[in-house]
Formats: structure tokens, sequence, C-alpha cells
């Protein structure tokens, strides 16, 4: 690849991420959820709407520690958007689900993602999409490649 093209996607992908998350804490950061930000906004996420999930799951899912976590998890279950309960099973376990609250936040978040993918994609053709996922694959994979 010349080095012209390297440097502009460099430059795209860096802009491309920094304008995701200013958009995002514009989208998602409203007069309704002005207590918490993008990042708590991204462990509501990790923790889903589904079955409870431990500690361990949540920090492995955002690529953070335990210990890491659990600072966020503090702040949230203050201001009323999580709850944790140890687990009946193992009591070493901590399960978190996400409140009413926490709910209401999470989908707000999640129409956030639908809106900025459909923006994305709506005008492309099936084969500008397969390209698109196949870059955007290969991509994840180098970022998982650097995780471990």
């Amino acid at each position: 690849m010349a080095k012209r093209n390297t440097v502009a996607l460099n430059e795209l992908l860096v802009n491309l991420f920094n304008r995701v998350m200013d958009a995002e804490s514009k989208a998602v950061i409203t007069e309704e959820f002005r207590d918490i930000t993008n990042n708590d906004m991204h462990i509501m996420e990790a923790i889903g709407i589904g079955d409870p999930q431990n500690m361990s799951t949540i920090a492995a899912k955002l690529f953070v520690t335990v210990g890491t976590l659990t600072v966020n998890m503090n702040s949230l279950e203050k201001k009323g958007y999580i709850e944790r309960k140890r687990s009946t099973i193992d009591k070493r376990v901590v399960l978190v689900t996400l409140t009413e609250k926490g709910r209401k936040a999470f989908f707000h978040h999640r129409d956030f993602h639908k809106a900025m993918i459909h923006a994305a994609v709506r005008d492309l053709e099936q084969d500008e999409m397969e390209a698109l996922m196949n870059c955007l694959t290969k991509l994840n994979a180098f970022f998982e490649s650097k995780q471990n």
C-alpha cells in the first residue's frame, strides 16, 4: 500500500473513532442520563438485558480488570442503574443486572447504535457491504490479536 494511502487511512480511522465517540456522547448523554458517562453506557451494554452477568464476564467483555470495573459498578449502583447480588449457588460470585432505569439507558444507547449503523450502510450495494464487513472483520482480528 502506498504511503499516501496508509497516512490517509490512519487519519480516517482516527477521525472516525473520535467522531463516533463525540457523536455518541452528545446523542446518548441527554438531560435524562446526565449523571452517567459514555463509559457507563458501555458497561450497561456489556451487562445486557438478559440473564444476570458475573463481574468477571462483564470485565472480560470490556477488556478491563474486575477491580477497575468495581469502581464503575459502585457508581452505577449508587445512581440506581444496576443491582448487584451474591449468587445463591456460589457466594463468592457477584451477579449484576440492570434496574428499570438501567434498562431504559440500555435501550437509549442501543437506539443510537442502530441509527448509526443504518446511516452507515443504507446506501451500500451488496458487494460494498461484503467489502466493508471483510475489512472490519480483519481490523477486529488485528485488535483481538493485540489483546493477548
